[in-house]
């Protein structure tokens, strides 16, 4: 009897033991390491070498009926968590994504020029422009629909309340300034399918403010455009609008962006983008107003390590008119990946 015991005891313990196993999930860790000296020909610079450094967790596991989750953390030289999303993809469902940090719903739309580093914008030398962001620009929930054909793939995002806040939980956002946002939407469409090297992309977003004092309707974004990869180039071009339907100061921001980038080799690329935005006021409310920005870049790989170069020049920084806000600077980074 006490034979049979041990025996049932350790092939019931087997039996947890290989449950426990098949339903684990999983933790990693990546990270990069990033030195850079920036060279501006405008305001008090200071100190110009700096660095900061990332780590990214990335955990996952598996459901009985199939489905999978994952929880990706990133932590960007702060003492709080930059941005973190939890994932839930379920079989003929989609994947559902509560997303904090950005780069969902028309976010990812912002610029999707070609480039051999960065946005235009994402360099030492600030442009102060205004492209889109819809809902995705900091807290939603997002859903990715089921494949419908190859190479199409269809984002629906929703927030409550896109006031701009991320909420820890069991936090509320609280009062933000400006206009009174209601809950708002994303649908963004992107589409690598209809023939080799093409890429085409387009959204729409719509955030409810009401109509009061500040306001003439809801805030309506979009944006639209396409990538062509042949050879060693890279071509782009994308139209975007942010329509704020504000009455005392800007009715919408239109932008046109261009792109390019050669991979000359496997390790070395090159690219230019620009960008040209309008700033259109409401009637009566101000002058418009027009910022361009362009950024020269290259990108040398050698292994877990990259350096990279970005000549970056702003006409009208922020929107303003007078040559003192008429920006130039170098960026220089060696990126360590591990």
């Amino acid at each position: 009897m006490n034979k049979l015991t041990k025996i049932g005891v350790s092939a019931l313990c087997g039996s947890l033991a290989a449950v426990s196993a098949a339903n684990a999930g999983t933790m990693t860790v990546g990270g990069s390491a990033n030195a850079t000296w920036s060279n501006l020909d405008y305001g008090v610079v200071g100190n110009p070498i700096g660095m900061a450094t990332w780590l990214t967790f990335v955990g996952s596991g598996e459901l009985d009926n199939g489905s999978t989750f994952s929880v990706t953390i990133a932590h960007d030289d702060d003492n709080a968590y930059s941005t973190s999303n939890i994932s839930l993809t379920t079989p003929g469902m989609g994947t559902f994504k509560y997303d904090e940090g950005g780069g969902t719903g028309l976010d990812r739309l912002d610029d999707k020029m070609p480039t051999a580093w960065e946005e235009v914008t994402g360099t030492a030398v600030g442009t102060g422009l205004r492209t889109v962001t819809g809902v995705g620009g900091v807290s939603d929930v997002e859903w990715t629909l089921p494949s419908l054909t190859d190479g199409l793939n269809v984002y629906v995002s929703f927030s409550p309340k896109p006031d701009g806040t991320a909420p820890n939980d069991k936090s509320v956002g609280g009062a933000a300034a400006g206009p009174e946002n209601g809950s708002g939407y994303d649908l963004v469409l992107e589409h690598s399918g209809l023939m080799d090297g093409l890429n085409i992309f387009g959204g729409v977003s719509t955030i409810s403010q009401g109509s009061d004092t500040l306001t003439d309707g809801d805030r309506k974004q979009s944006a639209i455009g396409a990538t062509y990869a042949v050879g060693g180039f890279t071509l782009g071009y994308q139209w975007s609008e942010d329509n704020t339907n504000l009455k005392t100061s800007t009715d919408y921001y239109e932008n046109n962006m261009y792109g390019v980038s050669f991979n000359v080799s496997d390790d070395l690329t090159l690219s230019y983008a620009v960008i040209n935005s309008d700033r259109i006021f409401t009637s009566g409310q101000g002058t418009n107003q027009e910022t361009e920005a362009n950024s020269f870049q290259l990108s040398y790989s050698m292994g877990g390590a990259s350096v990279k170069i970005a000549e970056t020049s702003v006409d009208n920084w922020g929107y303003q008119t007078t040559t003192a806000f008429d920006r130039d600077g170098t960026t220089v980074s060696l990126s360590l990946a591990f």
